[in-house]
């Protein structure tokens, strides 16, 4: 609708570059809602963030296309996806604060995990809608969940709204622990920090986008038949990552944090080349198991560890910062895997595919090594002993 090419190549390319542009801007977003969620508060970063996504997504359903006004509508979508970014890039840092900061301690891997749990399910509402919008009439076929995704902007801003700020933040401000320049004090004494979770979100984002965003891709264009079965898929696999997220978040409870994420990387690296040996002949089964076991269980494992794993990298004073800072980085360079992953398919075949995927692995296994424990041995036995205490009486 927005990119006019004779070459297929070029049009994905064009595409998927469109798709980059946000995440780009993702890293500003963090700056920007890191510094303010740590100097003023999370809650006001949450509700700002939430109404600058909201008109950014239903503009998009507004918008008119290259047949219409030319080379203006390439322009206006890149513009409006890099308002998206920076909205996005915002938000993730406050809203995972803010379930941390409000949960007991020894349950904070779970509750970190709940706002994780909203991507599959936010995956899973937009392929089901995009499925069904297929069976309307002309434009409105992409136009209509764009605009329909009002809805879920109204009801996210009456129960943000309703939310207390952190209790550590509170405490914080009360006691004079807050920094003026959060975002520069970050950079300068926990820049190690950021490293690791850039290491450690490299390997999430790039096992998602180059299943649910490229895999899909390559496979509707092989075999366009494919592609209602893919989405279909994807629903199913994000409906199964929203309990498993949970699932892996409330086990960093019981286990610690380091061996669910360091067996998700192995997985990473094992699953790239049986990804694509497996959904190459177009065996709707087989795709089915490909995209379940590729979201629904390897990436799903990772993000239910991240909420709190991430989170404890950083003090409370730069928390927001730190981890919006090192997680949207990753995010942008993320945002890449599918234009990278189309670009090696087109010189090597799908095996450049596959070796992005296992480089992405490997990444994130070196990054969960050089990672310290943050719920050890101490933590657990505290917990062990709560559950006991429970038991008893």
């Amino acid at each position: 609708m927005f990119f006019p090419s004779e070459d297929p190549l070029v049009s994905t390319l064009l595409a998927f570059t469109t798709l980059a542009v946000g995440f780009v801007m993702r890293p500003l977003g963090g700056a920007i809602g890191g510094y303010l969620g740590d100097r003023y508060g999370r809650k006001p970063v949450l509700v700002a963030a939430m109404i600058v996504m909201g008109a950014a997504t239903f503009a998009i359903g507004l918008l008119p296309t290259y047949e219409q006004i030319g080379l203006a509508a390439p322009i206006v979508l890149t513009v409006i996806r890099m308002v998206q970014g920076l909205a996005f890039g915002a938000e993730w840092g406050g809203a995972i604060t803010m379930a941390y900061e409000h949960a007991p301690w020894h349950r904070r891997g779970m509750f970190a995990a709940i706002p994780q749990s909203g991507n599959p399910l936010g995956i899973a509402l937009a392929s089901a809608m995009f499925a069904w919008s297929s069976t309307l009439e002309g434009d409105w076929q992409w136009r209509t969940p764009f605009l329909f995704s009002s809805v879920l902007v109204i009801v996210a801003l009456i129960v943000r709204s309703r939310l207390s700020e952190s209790p550590e933040f509170r405490e914080a401000q009360a006691t004079g622990k807050t920094v003026r320049n959060p975002f520069l004090t970050t950079l300068r004494e926990d820049w190690r920090s950021i490293l690791r979770v850039i290491a450690l979100r490299v390997v999430e984002s790039f096992a998602y986008y180059s299943t649910a965003t490229y895999l899909l891709n390559y496979l509707a264009e092989r075999d366009p038949s494919l592609r209602p079965v893919a989405l279909g898929a994807i629903t199913v696999a994000s409906l199964i990552a929203i309990g498993m997220t949970f699932l892996m978040g409330s086990l960093t409870d019981r286990i610690g944090r380091r061996p669910i994420y360091i067996g998700a990387a192995i997985a990473v690296i094992a699953f790239g080349f049986p990804m694509y040996l497996l959904t190459n002949d177009g065996i709707p089964a087989l795709v089915v198991t490909v995209f379940i076991i590729g979201i629904g269980v390897i990436h799903a494992s990772l993000t239910g560890v991240q909420g709190s794993l991430l989170t404890e990298q950083f003090q409370t004073a730069t928390r927001t910062s730190g981890a919006s800072l090192g997680y949207q980085l990753a995010a942008a360079i993320g945002g890449f895997a599918p234009l990278l992953a189309a670009a090696l398919v087109g010189v090597f075949g799908w095996p450049g595919a596959s070796i992005l995927y296992m480089l992405a692995g490997c990444i994130g296994l070196v990054g969960i090594l050089v990672t310290r424990e943050t719920f050890g041995r101490a933590e657990r036995a505290r917990v062990a002993a709560l559950v006991q205490e429970a038991r008893t009486r």
